[in-house]
């Protein structure tokens, strides 16, 4: 069993118990009393004997990153008062091994620690041997994770494990030990009662943990997905899919992946991913800056690629197939395309064939804006791209004119003139937390009944782009369509059912309006 524990920095014996029963209400297994600033033995013994849940005492001094300052005489006095805690923190580098048998027969059982704020320890294993050979029961190292591959290490050093361990990263990169601690048999993970509250770079809370991530479904055949990207913090992915994966009774996580820019990050990640035993790393979302490089590393690894992410030349889902003991197969697909053209024909009430000789104006000639004009010239669509810069516009329309349609470029202070019927706008303008923007300011085309216009940002859902273009009277599709469609499609492609559509709506919209 992996425990979740709760880290609780004391301050008084009224917030410490609140904090406590917090923590079991939220689900927590147990909780770390972090003492740090606590001068007084008896309070410890206090906040010991009354807690709900079983305990783990911490006084980290400040030499490991804490915030004690006593010297280790004054530590090891306050840590005696412990004697009813389940179990007692004590740092590698502390003295005060030698005088463990003071605390008596039944003392706490003991957790020794070892933590690096800098980075990955230099000699990690044999930082890792003298964990082992301590008489604590529990080992734990802690490091700051410098990319994704430091996860890695840590699952690593869970499966090769001597006794119960402890084994996770710090910082956002470091996320991932975190969560799938329990895929890989630790001790115990730490999830915090609030972001503000958290003890350690990266942590997340417990509300996240059992909610988003699904804690309590984990175990060691779960499988893992995830959105790539950077940055990739505030993706909303990770609750959809999860909520999906929940509602359709699948047995995997999704998680945000942070890889840096670049092509050869990117192929790091998925050569190091791959190859982990164990991880069951089964699909991804691809999202900026990586759709390219997603292409680009399938065509080396002759994975096989839809004709249109050909096309698109970019791809943002991969499945992973892992048959017998060969290499896993890699298929990748654009789901971008088919989402922006079923948001634009389902309103209209068409067949995507029915797009052939419509006038559509795309506005941006970013990836959202590659992707558009590919999809509508494959089908026929006369395009006209319009984007900030006339040069990037009239390159995106010669490499896609003739492709059954025709794209042509124009200025953006022409769009007011435009005689196109459909609008499809990729930019960010209007985008959180600047709502108050639109590509229509000074630019406001002739729009009627017969209108469509499609804004691609789904934050906030009701844009000043679309507000203006219902005012005068046009149909209107917003981004949130299009986000839901292309994580649908993901969903699909990855497990072979149908996704729960209307639970992906419910997340992505509880999200957009909070």
């Amino acid at each position: 069993m992996t425990y979740l524990c709760v880290p609780i920095f004391v301050q008084d014996l009224a917030q410490a118990r609140r904090d406590v029963a917090l923590a079991a209400e939220a689900g927590a297994d147990l909780v770390e009393l972090r003492i740090d600033d606590v001068t007084d033995g008896e309070l410890v013994g206090q906040l010991v004997s009354q807690s709900t849940l079983p305990v783990i005492v911490t006084c980290r001094p400040t030499w490991e990153g804490g915030r004690c300052g006593l010297s280790e005489e004054e530590r090891f006095e306050l840590l005696k008062k412990a004697e009813k805690a389940a179990y007692v923190d004590l740092e590698l580098r502390s003295s005060l091994w030698g005088k463990i048998e003071q605390l008596g027969e039944n003392h706490p059982r003991m957790i020794v620690s070892f933590h690096d704020f800098s980075g990955r320890p230099e000699k990690m294993y044999n930082v890792l041997g003298e964990l082992n050979s301590t008489p604590a029961e529990i080992a734990k190292i802690v490091w700051t994770a410098r990319t994704l591959r430091d996860n890695l290490e840590a699952f690593e050093i869970l499966q090769n494990r001597q006794k119960p361990t402890i084994a996770l990263c710090m910082g956002e990169a470091g996320m991932l030990s975190r969560v799938l601690a329990k895929k890989f048999g630790a001790f115990l993970t730490f999830a915090s009662l609030s972001n503000p509250s958290a003890t350690a770079p990266g942590q997340v809370t417990i509300e996240q943990m059992k909610g988003i991530y699904r804690w309590d479904a984990i175990g060691a055949d779960t499988k893992v997905y995830g959105v790539v990207g950077s940055p990739i913090q505030h993706s909303m992915s990770p609750a959809i899919h999860n909520a999906a994966f929940s509602k359709v009774g699948i047995d995997a996580v999704y998680l945000p992946l942070l890889v840096n820019e670049g092509y050869e990050s990117f192929k790091a990640f998925m050569e190091s991913f791959l190859a982990m035993r164990g991880m069951d790393l089964s699909g991804l979302s691809i999202t900026i800056p990586h759709k390219e490089n997603a292409l680009r590393y399938l065509t080396e690894k002759a994975g096989q690629i839809e004709p249109l992410a050909q096309s698109i030349g970019a791809v943002n889902t991969i499945r992973i197939d892992r048959t017998g003991d060969g290499e896993p197969k890699l298929h990748g697909i654009n789901t971008d395309y088919a989402a922006i053209l079923d948001s634009i024909t389902a309103p209209l009430g068409i067949k995507r064939e029915d797009l052939a000789g419509r006038r559509v104006a795309v506005i941006g000639a970013g990836g959202t804006g590659r992707t558009a004009v590919a999809a509508l010239a494959h089908y026929g669509a006369t395009v006209v791209v319009y984007n900030r810069t006339r040069e990037r516009a009239q390159l995106l329309a010669d490499e896609f004119n003739g492709k059954t349609g025709k794209v042509v470029s124009a200025e953006m202070d022409k769009l007011c003139g435009t005689c196109c019927d459909i609008f499809i706008h990729t930019t960010s303008i209007g985008m959180h937390p600047n709502a108050e923007a639109s590509v229509f300011d000074g630019r406001m085309p002739k729009l009627s009944g017969d209108s469509l216009v499609f804004d691609a940002v789904y934050n906030p859902m009701q844009t000043k782009l679309l507000t203006l273009a219902k005012q005068a009277g046009a149909r209107t599709v917003g981004g949130v369509e299009m986000f839901l469609r292309q994580a649908a499609g993901q969903f699909d492609f990855w497990t072979g059912q149908p996704a729960p559509v209307e639970i992906m709506r419910q997340v992505i919209e509880q999200r957009l309006t909070r």
